[in-house]
């Protein structure tokens, strides 16, 4: 179902003209693909009430100042960049603003059209339908900050563009890989993912003995969520779901901000960084990001993952674009 479309105060004029007048409202629904009915019998005004949900905290020449920034100082850190633009235009925001406003990858108009008809077809979805999903995906944690290395801003097509290239010698640091799943009803156990993930190792490390069992504790029609990745899109992974029966969701791709479970790698993130003094060796680090993992409230993983019909209303208002998630 098309998402309805914003009226102007004239079409609402008309249209509660036309009730008025005694034409029926699904008459005047079809006329004007919406419903002013109820609004105008509860407020007796047919003005859009305000929205809910956070302001954007930055306008778009404060991004274009971001980008900037990020391209005059390649190496410099999200926090350098935020104390930048709190200096200059005295806009306080957070290290994860800037990196979500310099991490967003372009999107192609194929992009844009496949997260509209993803988000046209699941915006009408209810928070119970919701609860049959099972949102699941891997993050790294790092030891030492930035892993030991120094990130660098850059375009597509600048990996060895001078001025992206520092010489340094690498030494200590590290990180752990971890998958995990969330949904209203349950978490999945987070499991440490050792070396590179392969479809192979995807189906038989994770698929067989946490997904499946999973899903079968949410219901018969569970569905599972795993973004495009080649290790979750390979032949074999492919053939295990269909022979053990997985619904899965279709997933458009370049699209993190949809997925509620990216937020919790945030709160676990935070979590792990509040421990003083910070983890001694990889051993530790990982037994205190699956603490963490099972001491994240229940109540903030519902909360995510009721905010899915918003993600999806704010993606179609952008054309398919990103959202503020």
């Amino acid at each position: 179902m098309p998402p309805r479309r914003k009226l102007s105060d004239l079409d609402r004029g008309r249209a509660i003209g036309w009730l008025q007048d005694g034409v029926a409202a699904r008459q005047v629904a079809q006329r004007l693909a919406v419903r002013l009915k109820q609004r105008f019998q509860a407020t007796g005004r047919v003005q859009e009430r305000q929205r809910s949900g956070r302001t954007r905290v930055t306008t778009q020449r404060e991004d274009r100042f971001i980008q900037r920034q990020a391209m005059q100082q390649r190496m410099a850190t999200a926090n350098n960049i935020r104390q930048r633009l709190q200096a200059t235009t005295n806009t306080v925001v957070s290290g994860q603003t800037i990196r979500n406003r310099l991490h967003r990858t372009t999107l192609t108009a194929n992009h844009r059209a496949a997260r509209r008809a993803w988000c046209t077809q699941y915006v009408r979805w209810q928070r119970q339908q919701w609860a049959q999903v099972l949102f699941t995906d891997e993050s790294h944690f790092c030891l030492e900050p930035a892993d030991g290395r120094i990130r660098v801003w850059r375009h597509r097509g600048e990996r060895f563009a001078e001025g992206t290239v520092l010489e340094r010698q690498r030494f200590g640091g590290g990180s752990v890989m971890v998958w995990g799943g969330i949904s209203t009803r349950l978490r999945t156990p987070l499991y440490h993912v050792v070396g590179n993930l392969t479809g192979v190792r995807y189906q038989n490390e994770i698929l067989q003995p946490l997904v499946v069992p999973a899903l079968q504790a949410i219901g018969p029609r569970a569905i599972l969520q795993d973004d495009n990745a080649p290790p979750h899109r390979s032949a074999a992974v492919n053939t295990f779901i269909q022979q053990a029966r997985v619904n899965r969701m279709l997933w458009p791709a370049n699209s993190p901000d949809l997925n509620p479970i990216e937020h919790m790698w945030d709160e676990l993130c935070r979590r792990v960084q509040q421990h003083h003094p910070p983890p001694a060796n990889l051993g530790q680090l990982l037994q205190w990001v699956q603490q963490e993992w099972n001491g994240v409230p229940r109540a903030f993983i519902c909360n995510l993952i009721h905010s899915m019909r918003q993600r999806c209303v704010e993606c179609l208002a952008h054309n398919g674009g990103y959202t503020r998630y």
